[in-house]
């Protein structure tokens, strides 16, 4: 043929590869594709997470049925694995598991900065509880595992404010941190990134936020790498600081290697304070000053620049008074208390008393109260229209220390007074099981009694009186017609018995 066409026969000898059956190209007639995609769908992709080879064996069935030639085992596995990950992951465990195969998405938009383009634009809110066990600066009792708020600037990666508690997350710990930033940089917030926690919905915090135009920003729920500058930041205080304290708890991800010469609660020596105090210093100090990756600078160093590229903004600044302290102050759950007479009212298990509470328009009513997490010697009490001072019970105690030390009491004396309520509330409840079983030991004790009794009476019963009674029983309940109870026969058995007879 290329003899007559070209002229050359050689040319026909030259092979032609390109019109060859394409490998990529399937060889499965349409029908057959078209059932694996239908199974690959509706038989793998489920909830079920059906194996592989069980869905391939339903799909080899299938085809026969229909009187197709069914594909192989490594052609359906071939077709599942074109799928991506995360669409695989996802219809088979869910959009939670599958979020860590969920491409990245760099910016939304050309003209959206990433962090910010000046301090204090964005910043992050987060909690986490710490790894280490504190002890009471006060006596040895264990507390537990305190609680770290962080408030970190976003453009600059630099912590702004740390509160250190021993309460789980609540709108408490987010006033009192950004009442710490308002105290150390006279600056609030203009955007603030929380995440789906019930604390950041409180009325008092948004009632905050709202009176100073912060805007709060909440990130999409199980999905952590839009907090990813806090939760980073978490990870290295960790590594870096708590896991190298005595008390640290690294050793109980393995519980069954956890003894009494290595638990952390007894190995625990740091106090609240003692931890608050260096916790300050990795934070302030060495963290502030130590080169970011992601800057290739100290987050000091990016946030001063920011600042004087961007300008100081002197407008922004708010006077950390009376008025602003207050308006931070958290309540309690209630958010009133009960003024009790020649007692006050109550707050966190302490009483606070101010000469407004004689009056008798005030007694036994409830009034708006907020104490002060920083000084527990005072708290505030809403009387006729104003805020009043109210004093503690502890305040000549606390008095003449420094702010960071009365925190730190406060802290821990509240700690105390919570378990001390939760042991009082443990006793009552062990003795009143110990009372009831006491009581039910007094009735099977009363009962036992009365059985004695009444065995002494049956004792004393005559042993035919008894089987009279029985056989009498018996046929009163074989007639149907009435009849005398006692029998002839019966009454000849019984004995005379002196007069009485």
């Amino acid at each position: 043929m290329a003899e007559e066409k070209y002229g050359h026969g050689y040319l026909g000898l030259i092979p032609k590869n390109r019109k060859k059956h394409s490998l990529n190209q399937s060889k499965l007639s349409p029908q057959t594709q078209k059932i694996i995609d239908e199974f690959i769908q509706n038989d793998y992709l489920n909830f079920k997470q059906k194996g592989k080879y069980a869905a391939y064996s339903a799909l080899r069935k299938a085809c026969t049925d229909r009187g197709l030639i069914p594909p192989s085992y490594k052609t359906f596995v071939k077709r599942i694995n074109q799928i991506s990950a995360y669409e695989t992951v996802g219809k088979r465990q869910g959009k939670r598991i599958a979020y860590k195969n969920e491409p990245f998405y760099w910016e939304l938009e050309l003209t959206t900065p990433r962090h910010g383009d000046r301090p204090f634009e964005i910043c992050h809110i987060d909690h986490t509880q710490l790894d280490i066990e504190l002890v009471s600066s006060f006596s040895k009792i264990k507390l537990g595992r305190p609680w770290l708020t962080l408030l970190i600037d976003a453009y600059s990666r630099r912590i702004l404010a740390i509160y250190l508690t021993f309460d789980p997350p609540s709108y408490r710990s987010c006033m009192m941190v950004i009442r710490e930033c308002v105290r150390r940089y006279g600056r609030f917030p203009g955007t603030i990134v929380v995440d789906g926690g019930k604390e950041f919905d409180s009325i008092y915090f948004e009632t905050l936020l709202a009176a100073y135009c912060c805007t709060k920003k909440t990130r999409p729920a199980a999905k952590p790498r839009f907090g990813s500058v806090c939760e980073r930041i978490f990870g290295t205080a960790n590594t870096m600081f708590i896991h190298n304290l005595q008390g640290n708890t690294q050793i109980t991800r393995n519980p069954r290697g956890v003894t009494k010469s290595v638990n952390p609660k007894n190995l625990a020596i740091w106090t609240l304070y003692s931890l608050y105090q260096n916790l300050c210093d990795w934070a302030y100090e060495f963290y502030d000053k130590k080169s970011h990756p992601a800057l290739n600078q100290s987050p000091r160093e990016a946030f001063e620049d920011g600042l004087i590229k961007t300008g100081l903004r002197h407008h922004k600044i708010i006077t950390y008074d009376d008025n602003f302290r207050i308006f931070t102050l958290p309540t309690t759950t209630k958010g009133t208390a009960k003024v009790i007479p020649n007692n006050g009212v109550k707050i966190n298990n302490i009483y606070y008393w101010h000469n407004s509470f004689r009056s008798a328009e005030i007694e036994k009513t409830s009034v708006c109260v907020r104490y002060d997490p920083y000084d527990t010697g005072v708290a505030y009490a809403y009387v006729k229209n104003q805020w009043v001072t109210c004093i503690s019970q502890h305040y000549s105690s606390l008095t003449g220390h420094s702010e960071k030390e009365i925190a730190i009491a406060s802290e821990e004396l509240r700690k105390l007074k919570s378990s001390a309520n939760k042991q009082f509330s443990l006793t009552a409840s062990s003795l009143a099981e110990f009372l009831n079983k006491s009581e039910q030991q007094e009735v099977i004790l009363l009962q036992r009694m009365q059985d004695i009794e009444a065995k002494e009476i049956y004792n004393a019963t005559p042993v035919k009186q008894n089987l009279v009674k029985s056989k009498v029983d018996n046929e009163v309940l074989n007639k149907t017609v009435y009849q005398p109870l006692i029998p002839e026969n019966v009454l000849e058995e019984i004995k005379p018995y002196e007069e009485f007879w």
